[in-house]
């Protein structure tokens, strides 16, 4: 189980993304706080896994706070779940290490995938053994700038790329419930961006049919030529 601390200074949007916190399989929220002071006594007591952080608190900017906790020791990953657009903002934030960026508003289902993501990254750290250099630039790796820019509004980057490597790794094929399965994500979700792959030309598609039934799709990373 992966302890969540919920900070956010409306206490309306507090409850809510808790409530969305406890909605999420294999996440529960262990404390919330509304103001810089509180996020580090919540923190110093409960040591979070993972903290949800707004970034615009009463008495302190969240990425200023962010760093006092990381000159405290914490180790904590963060989350933004913040109405900050700024360019700088973003990049400040990259620069700090937080893992995800989420604007406001969001639906329960953008949050949760973002949650999913996360965890998803964080069990294939946790397991991973580093033997050599590819091992680690596995531990880093990001979409290509090429593959980022394909992507369709609404889809994420994070996901597109779980999708690709559990393509890239099957043997065979796979359907869009044993992608959803493997990487943790809806079977509707796994359809869309396995469809996207298929429309880049970076997967194929088959039809199997079995009874009268609707065939089902399977998908095959199509290696280049």
């Amino acid at each position: 189980m992966i302890d969540v601390l919920v900070v956010d200074d409306d206490f309306r949007l507090v409850n809510i993304h808790r409530g969305f916190v406890e909605r999420t399989r294999g996440f529960q929220a262990v404390a919330c706080a509304r103001t810089g002071e509180e996020t580090l006594a919540a923190v110093r007591e409960h040591r979070p896994d993972l903290v949800l952080l707004d970034l615009y608190l009463p008495d302190v900017f969240g990425l200023d706070l962010l760093r006092r906790m990381r000159s405290e020791g914490h180790d904590c990953d963060v989350f933004v779940i913040s109405a900050a657009r700024e360019a700088e903002a973003v990049r400040a934030a990259v620069r700090l290490g937080v893992v995800s960026y989420l604007l406001k508003p969001f639906s329960f289902d953008d949050f949760s995938e973002r949650l999913e993501q996360y965890a998803n990254r964080r069990a294939g750290l946790a397991e991973a053994a580093v033997h050599d250099q590819s091992d680690v630039d596995r531990a880093f790796e990001r979409p290509s700038a090429a593959a980022v820019s394909m992507l369709p509004k609404g889809f994420s980057n994070e996901t597109a790329k779980l999708v690709e490597t559990a393509l890239r790794e099957a043997e065979g094929t796979l359907s869009a419930a044993e992608c959803a399965m493997r990487i943790g994500i809806s079977r509707v979700s796994a359809r869309r961006y396995l469809e996207q792959l298929a429309e880049r030309g970076s997967a194929a598609v088959a039809l199997k049919y079995a009874g009268r039934g609707r065939p089902e799709r399977r998908y095959r990373w199509r290696r280049p030529d």
